[in-house]
């Protein structure tokens, strides 16, 4: 039976690096198939939601060379939907803070220069004006994970960009305004409920949408 009492910090970063590794090194296993064909069942189930349908404002992570669902073929339908869509930014200026800048376009999305990691990054500027921020607005935020849990719980890379973003944003509005948090899983990435370790300090996600199942947090609370 796994404890709800989180573990010391120190222990808490160990356990957190140790799943990481095995994760990670499961991901760099997957062919590019196996991850194509995951991507596409993920896709076409999130393009089916109501939640999906209803967002005006999304944010979605423009995804790494490997190991997670390729938002590729996600945002080029955002962006022919009609949809306004935001992709993060990292600040280099503030340690740990990360912004969502709008996409105007196919165009735009794709002069985008790599940036950490090897994951595209929008400039501060498009057309000789500020890129529009949107930290206020958004309907939607489709995040990625090196794991997520069946009690919701998501595992990063260890930088705390989205718990930190979703915490700000949590402070300056009711729940009612806040984004769904939207996880995109592979199958290797979902693990049994509390096997991420977490503390409180650790968004959980609202929805989490795998190649063969999509999972409500509010249903599982109910």
């Amino acid at each position: 039976m796994t404890s709800n009492i989180a573990p010391p910090l120190a222990t808490l970063k160990a356990i957190k690096s140790a799943v990481r590794k095995r994760i990670s090194s499961t991901l760099r296993s997957l062919t590019q198939d196996d991850v194509k064909q995951q991507t596409e069942q993920v896709t076409a189930t999130l393009l089916r939601q109501p939640f999906f349908h209803q967002s005006k404002n999304i944010a979605c992570y423009l995804s790494m060379p490997i190991g997670e669902i390729d938002t590729a073929p996600l945002v080029s339908t955002i962006l022919r939907s009609g949809k306004t869509l935001f992709v993060p930014r990292v600040d280099p200026r503030i340690i740990g803070r990360m912004d969502f800048l709008r996409v105007y376009g196919e165009d735009d999305l794709t002069s985008f220069p790599a940036g950490l990691w090897g994951i595209r990054e929008p400039g501060e500027q498009y057309q000789g004006r500020r890129r529009q921020h949107n930290s206020e607005n958004l309907d939607l935020i489709l995040v990625p994970a090196v794991a997520f849990d069946r009690s919701f719980r998501r595992l990063g890379h260890g930088k705390g960009y989205y718990d930190r973003f979703l915490t700000q944003r949590s402070a300056h509005c009711s729940g009612s305004l806040l984004p769904l948090a939207v996880g995109l899983s592979l199958e290797e990435q979902i693990l049994e409920g509390g096997e991420v370790p977490a503390n409180e300090l650790d968004w959980r996600m609202d929805v989490i949408v795998g190649p063969s199942e999509i999972m409500h947090k509010a249903a599982a609370n109910s």
